[in-house]
């Protein structure tokens, strides 16, 4: 059955007490497909109908950790952080030491600002081996040390990250690179630019930050190739647009 059928059923269908062709709804996967729904509402940015199939979620199987883990998401964009937060712990309450939902809680602590209760999180993610995107947890760290001003250690996120990451991922890189042109270290994030491209990885992002590492400096002929890269490869982009910007005073040199 489609999820676009789904949704149009009557709620009474739902319901445990009702059969279809002599089959007893199932109310965890009713629930599992109402989570679903609501999520890709929420994605589409109608609040109201992604609130309605998470609360029938939510009756459906209340002892679900990925109802509440949806809810949760759901306050947040509603800029109800309060909700957000109980729907958060209660979705870890019924599923202690679940990975993903700790980087998310996380993340959404960053938000908040209570950085000191989103780092142990962070760094429990990292520690579990089974979690397969444990450099997504410590870029997300680094991102949020960053924006709490707190620069070196930021950086020693960033760096884990990349440390532990496949070489195409990207976010550790591009934190990283843009940290240290921050902190006047063009030659460093030069140097981060490279060792990512000597993976044989192509990002947007990265060349871009390149662009900016290279016309930092002075180095014209090492920026017109990494724009020359982009608008190859990456043509449609909003940094090949941005390229007359970043390129800076190397604009329309090919020294």
């Amino acid at each position: 059955m489609s999820r676009a059928l789904l949704a149009a059923l009557p709620l009474l269908w739902l319901s445990a007490c009702v059969t279809v062709s002599d089959h007893p709804v199932d109310d965890k996967a009713a629930a599992k497909a109402n989570v679903d729904l609501g999520v890709a509402y929420l994605k589409q940015g109608n609040l109201q109908i992604a609130k309605d199939k998470l609360e029938r979620a939510q009756k459906e199987d209340p002892k679900s950790p990925e109802v509440y883990w949806a809810m949760a998401s759901l306050y947040e964009t509603m800029d109800q952080p309060k909700d957000a937060a109980r729907n958060y712990e209660k979705a870890l309450d019924l599923s202690p030491g679940n990975s993903q939902i700790e980087n998310t809680y996380a993340v959404f602590l960053c938000r908040q600002g209570d950085v000191d209760r989103a780092l142990p999180l962070f760094e429990k993610v990292i520690a579990d081996r089974l979690y397969p995107t444990p450099y997504a947890a410590a870029a997300n760290a680094g991102m949020c040390l960053r924006d709490d001003k707190r620069n070196a250690d930021a950086r020693r996120y960033f760096e884990r990250a990349i440390a532990l990451s496949p070489p195409n991922f990207v976010d550790a890189v591009v934190g990283l690179a843009d940290l240290q042109l921050e902190q006047g270290d063009a030659a460093g994030a030069a140097t981060t630019v490279k060792n990512y491209m000597a993976g044989g990885s192509k990002s947007a992002e990265v060349l871009v930050v390149g662009v900016r590492a290279a016309t930092a400096q002075h180095d014209c002929g090492t920026a017109q190739i990494y724009a020359r890269l982009v608008r190859r490869d990456f043509p449609n982009s909003p940094q090949a647009a941005a390229l007359p910007q970043q390129l800076g005073a190397c604009n329309g040199s090919s020294n």
